[in-house]
């Protein structure tokens, strides 16, 4: 009979429930357990992480894992620190943070685009214009710092108007090194005044809001890739289907291709299966957030 220990997964959450979701996505990888813990904000996560570590001696700690969750990015990150702060070599557990999915779902949007940039225009994200869509969100704040941290010149878009853009934009760059500015999409003038300039967009909106409608985007002249992960109707990004997959947007001038959610879910089911996976089957632990998601999301486009 086997004495390897069962393999353990910590998923600590602010939100009031655990995400079904990432609880699928955790047994499917290959954990045996994932335990939920909610309600839990940075405080509560070195007792939390010092209760897991020190229970199961040197060789249950390559079976543990603590998994962050939430909404905020910015709160999972600094649980992820508070995680890390807090082991006690040889006693020290692998940490993912994926806050709603964020981390691994822009990983895959600003993937998918890079490759369908390099493919279809020979370009790198390098010098990109970048409008990012619901940019105040999870999602779009995590596709703004992996597009920036790309070396593309990205812009923040906000319903609110540009003062919470900007605020949204100034915590990126205090918090992460990165420099995207932030602007007015709170009215149609708005939208259509900045079309002119972008290259590539990202719709990260709430499921079922349209962000840019055909008229929008026949104003675009440069625009090369635009990438839609809105599943329910209508399209975030008129033209851009759920199935699209470097399809042609009707209508657009510079014959820009579009990327719709399922391609965007298939890359960012696969990077985080297979950051959970490394969790669970690695040698020692590891760190893992947007960084390690978008390096890994690279490997599945």
């Amino acid at each position: 009979m086997s004495d390897q220990k069962a393999a353990i997964l910590h998923l600590l959450t602010t939100a009031p429930n655990a995400s079904p979701f990432d609880v699928n996505m955790a047994l499917d990888a290959g954990w045996d357990h994932c335990v939920p813990y909610t309600g839990i904000g940075a405080a509560d996560v070195p007792g939390l992480t010092q209760d897991a570590i020190f229970s199961r001696g040197p060789k249950g700690v390559r079976r543990t894992g603590i998994f962050l969750g939430g909404r905020d990015i910015h709160q999972a990150m600094d649980m992820l620190e508070a995680a890390r702060g807090a082991m006690v070599p040889p006693f020290e557990v692998s940490v993912l943070a994926d806050p709603s999915g964020a981390f691994t779902t822009a990983a895959g949007m600003v993937a998918c685009a890079e490759r369908m940039l390099r493919e279809r225009r020979d370009r790198s994200l390098s010098g990109v214009r970048t409008l990012i869509f619901g940019g105040t969100g999870p999602v779009g704040m995590t596709c703004a710092i992996l597009a920036a941290k790309a070396g593309a010149d990205v812009a923040i878009v906000s319903h609110r108007g540009e003062a919470v853009a900007a605020r949204v934009a100034a915590t990126c760059a205090e918090r992460y090194g990165v420099r995207p500015s932030g602007v007015d999409g709170s009215s149609d003038a708005a939208i259509l005044a900045l079309m002119p300039e972008a290259e590539l967009i990202f719709g990260a909106a709430s499921a079922g809001v349209q962000v840019l409608a055909r008229r929008h985007l026949e104003a675009a002249a440069r625009l090369a890739v635009a990438c839609d992960v809105n599943a329910v109707p209508p399209e975030g990004i008129e033209g851009v289907n759920v199935m699209a997959s470097g399809d042609p947007i009707p209508g657009s001038p510079a014959q820009a291709v579009g990327i719709g959610a399922l391609a965007v879910g298939n890359v960012k089911y696969n990077t985080q299966h297979a950051l959970l996976r490394s969790m669970v089957h690695g040698d020692g632990p590891v760190y893992l957030a947007f960084d390690e998601a978008f390096a890994e999301a690279r490997r599945h486009v």
